[in-house]
């Protein structure tokens, strides 16, 4: 509802593929909010059926296509006074999804912004991946050209740190043969249909998993987790040079 003093703006986070993920407060405010921002709002019409929400007064898109305008129309609601709520299809908005540049502009003009815990496909596949992570880095897609590609993951070449990498499952043999070739004998797993009833996580050796990828035809969406430099086996020592 419109107040006399600004909105704010409210992230919310949407299941990764379980409709029975959503959080009784993200059902709450959804059914509370008077203005909408989504990906696709045919996708969200599935939460608000399942959760008997009411469709919002303010109904609108915000995706890679539109983001500019959907900013601007953000900012005038939130002057306006209403509280909007910002979601994407799957997960946390503006985490490789659309949202990030609504969420930036906002905090620069002034306005509050409060983000609702939630599900999330990154943790997930980091504690389902199962390898030592006490630090991670979330690499989000990787760049498409080859050398740019390398150049991401060369950085992580010496580090301890796990990295989570989403990508099309069609290109995952692909890239766990170039992570095989950077990283050697590193463990890693490719996580595909997350929280879903197909869920699928395949661990174990970088180039073991190239290997059972190379010919796959895998569906739905993959996160990959490569382990950091500790999850190598260690050198074997030269006991013929302390001799």
């Amino acid at each position: 509802m419109a107040r006399p003093e600004p909105g704010r703006l409210i992230v919310i986070p949407t299941p990764i593929g379980n409709l029975e993920d959503m959080t009784y407060r993200a059902v709450r405010v959804l059914q509370e909010l008077d203005a909408l921002a989504c990906e696709d709002t045919r996708h969200t019409r599935r939460i608000f059926e399942r959760y008997g929400i009411e469709r919002p007064q303010i109904l609108y898109s915000c995706h890679g296509h539109n983001e500019k305008g959907a900013v601007r129309r953000t900012l005038s609601l939130l002057n306006d006074g209403y509280d909007v709520g910002l979601c994407s299809d799957a997960g946390m908005p503006g985490l490789a999804d659309p949202g990030q540049l609504v969420i930036q502009e906002a905090l620069e003009a002034g306005y509050e912004v409060d983000v609702l815990p939630g599900p999330s496909a990154v943790p997930t596949a980091l504690l389902a991946a199962g390898v030592k992570a006490a630090q991670f880095a979330f690499l989000g897609f990787l760049p498409q050209r080859r050398a740019r590609r390398r150049r991401a993951l060369e950085l992580y070449l010496e580090s301890d740190t796990a990295l989570v990498i989403f990508e099309s499952p069609r290109r995952v043999g692909k890239l766990m043969a170039e992570a095989a070739e950077i990283f050697g004998e590193r463990r890693g797993a490719v996580c595909l249909e997350l929280t879903k009833k197909f869920q699928r996580v395949e661990r174990g050796i970088l180039a073991e998993l190239a290997y059972e990828f190379a010919e796959a035809d895998p569906r739905g969406e993959a996160v990959i987790v490569i382990g950091g430099a500790n999850t190598a086996p260690a050198p074997e020592r030269d006991l013929g040079r302390l001799a």
